[in-house]
């Protein structure tokens, strides 16, 4: 599965009833609590780095990625603008593309 198949699924469940899906649901409660739910998320997959423990890891980091894209539908922004920014991150360092951001 790719991300952009994972924002096909997303849009078609955020049509769904919300007693039927959780996305559905999370969406229903409006952007602000996507955004806090994909927080929640990062949180948990960074206390599992924290504790080494792989397969907690990777089951928290498919948790924050499904939930970033549920935060992305959630405002209108495409999983392809996201990656078209990386893209153009990537013509330049790190440090080059982080001086350049508006203080």
């Amino acid at each position: 599965m790719t991300l952009d198949d994972l924002e096909q699924i997303i849009a078609a469940r955020a049509q769904a009833d919300p007693d039927e899906s959780w996305t559905a649901r999370l969406l229903a409660k409006g952007p602000e609590k996507a955004a806090e739910k994909f927080g929640e998320e990062a949180i948990e997959a960074v206390i599992e780095a924290v504790r080494n423990d792989p397969e907690r890891l990777t089951s928290e980091a498919a948790d924050v990625l499904f939930h970033l894209l549920v935060m992305l539908h959630a405002r209108g922004v495409r999983i392809a603008d996201v990656m078209q920014e990386l893209s153009r991150r990537q013509s330049q360092s790190g440090l080059q593309e982080k001086a350049s951001r508006p203080k």
